[in-house]
Protein backbone atom coordinates (compact mmCIF):
# COMPACT_ATOMS: atom_id res chain seq x y z
CA UNK A 1 0.00 0.00 0.00
CA UNK A 2 2.84 2.37 0.80
CA UNK A 3 4.45 1.77 -2.60
CA UNK A 4 1.14 2.39 -4.41
CA UNK A 5 0.55 5.54 -2.36
CA UNK A 6 4.00 7.09 -2.26
CA UNK A 7 5.65 5.59 -5.34
CA UNK A 8 4.13 8.06 -7.82
CA UNK A 9 5.41 10.97 -5.72
CA UNK A 10 8.83 9.78 -4.54
CA UNK A 11 9.97 6.97 -6.86
CA UNK A 12 8.56 7.13 -10.41
CA UNK A 13 7.40 10.74 -10.67
CA UNK A 14 3.77 10.21 -11.71
CA UNK A 15 4.34 7.44 -14.28
CA UNK A 16 0.81 6.07 -14.76
CA UNK A 17 2.00 2.66 -15.97
CA UNK A 18 4.06 2.11 -12.82
CA UNK A 19 1.18 3.40 -10.69
CA UNK A 20 -1.24 0.99 -12.37
CA UNK A 21 1.14 -1.93 -11.86
CA UNK A 22 1.66 -1.07 -8.18
CA UNK A 23 -2.12 -0.80 -7.61
CA UNK A 24 -2.66 -4.15 -9.37
CA UNK A 25 0.00 -5.78 -7.18
CA UNK A 26 -1.65 -4.21 -4.13
CA UNK A 27 -5.01 -5.68 -5.20
CA UNK A 28 -3.47 -9.14 -5.65
CA UNK A 29 -1.87 -8.97 -2.20
CA UNK A 30 -5.24 -7.85 -0.78
CA UNK A 31 -7.00 -10.82 -2.39
CA UNK A 32 -4.35 -13.08 -0.85
CA UNK A 33 -5.00 -11.48 2.53
CA UNK A 34 -8.75 -12.14 2.21
CA UNK A 35 -8.08 -15.77 1.28
CA UNK A 36 -5.65 -16.22 4.19
CA UNK A 37 -8.14 -14.67 6.62
CA UNK A 38 -10.91 -17.01 5.40
CA UNK A 39 -8.59 -19.98 5.79
CA UNK A 40 -7.63 -18.81 9.29
CA UNK A 41 -11.29 -18.46 10.31
CA UNK A 42 -12.07 -21.95 9.03
CA UNK A 43 -9.32 -23.35 11.28
CA UNK A 44 -10.69 -21.79 14.46
CA UNK A 45 -12.96 -23.57 16.92
CA UNK A 46 -16.65 -22.67 16.97
CA UNK A 47 -16.39 -20.17 19.82
CA UNK A 48 -13.50 -18.29 18.21
CA UNK A 49 -15.34 -18.27 14.89
CA UNK A 50 -18.39 -16.78 16.57
CA UNK A 51 -16.34 -14.09 18.32
CA UNK A 52 -14.47 -13.17 15.11
CA UNK A 53 -17.54 -13.13 12.89
CA UNK A 54 -19.50 -11.02 15.40
CA UNK A 55 -16.59 -8.56 15.62
CA UNK A 56 -16.41 -8.40 11.83
CA UNK A 57 -20.15 -7.79 11.55
CA UNK A 58 -20.00 -4.97 14.09
CA UNK A 59 -16.96 -3.40 12.40
CA UNK A 60 -18.67 -3.59 9.00
CA UNK A 61 -21.84 -2.01 10.35
CA UNK A 62 -20.02 0.78 12.16
CA UNK A 63 -17.85 1.40 9.09
CA UNK A 64 -20.84 1.69 6.79
CA UNK A 65 -23.07 3.76 9.05
CA UNK A 66 -20.42 6.17 10.32
CA UNK A 67 -18.49 6.22 7.04
CA UNK A 68 -21.53 7.24 5.04
CA UNK A 69 -22.52 9.82 7.65
CA UNK A 70 -18.96 11.18 7.62
CA UNK A 71 -19.03 11.42 3.83
CA UNK A 72 -22.40 13.19 3.91
CA UNK A 73 -21.04 15.71 6.43
CA UNK A 74 -18.17 16.43 4.03
CA UNK A 75 -20.47 16.72 1.00
CA UNK A 76 -22.77 19.12 2.89
CA UNK A 77 -19.73 21.15 4.05
CA UNK A 78 -20.68 20.65 7.70
CA UNK A 79 -17.11 19.66 8.58
CA UNK A 80 -14.09 21.81 7.75
CA UNK A 81 -11.77 19.06 6.51
CA UNK A 82 -12.22 16.54 3.72
CA UNK A 83 -13.47 13.07 4.63
CA UNK A 84 -10.41 10.84 4.41
CA UNK A 85 -10.53 7.06 3.90
CA UNK A 86 -7.74 6.67 6.48
CA UNK A 87 -10.14 7.86 9.18
CA UNK A 88 -12.63 5.18 8.17
CA UNK A 89 -9.95 2.47 8.14
CA UNK A 90 -8.87 3.47 11.67
CA UNK A 91 -12.49 3.46 12.87
CA UNK A 92 -13.09 -0.02 11.46
CA UNK A 93 -9.83 -1.35 12.94
CA UNK A 94 -10.50 0.06 16.40
CA UNK A 95 -14.10 -1.18 16.30
CA UNK A 96 -12.94 -4.67 15.30
CA UNK A 97 -10.33 -4.73 18.08
CA UNK A 98 -12.75 -3.57 20.79
CA UNK A 99 -15.48 -5.94 19.56
CA UNK A 100 -13.07 -8.87 19.62
CA UNK A 101 -11.92 -8.07 23.16
CA UNK A 102 -15.52 -7.73 24.38
CA UNK A 103 -16.47 -10.97 22.64
CA UNK A 104 -13.57 -12.87 24.20
CA UNK A 105 -14.39 -11.55 27.68
CA UNK A 106 -17.99 -12.63 27.23
CA UNK A 107 -16.88 -16.28 26.98
CA UNK A 108 -14.29 -16.27 29.81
Amino acid sequence: MAIASFGPVFIWDGNTTMSSISVAINLLVGIGMIWANKKHLAGLDEMQQKVQLNAMAIALGVGLVFGLAYSNLDIANVIESDAEISHLVMLIGITYLVSTIIGLRKYQ
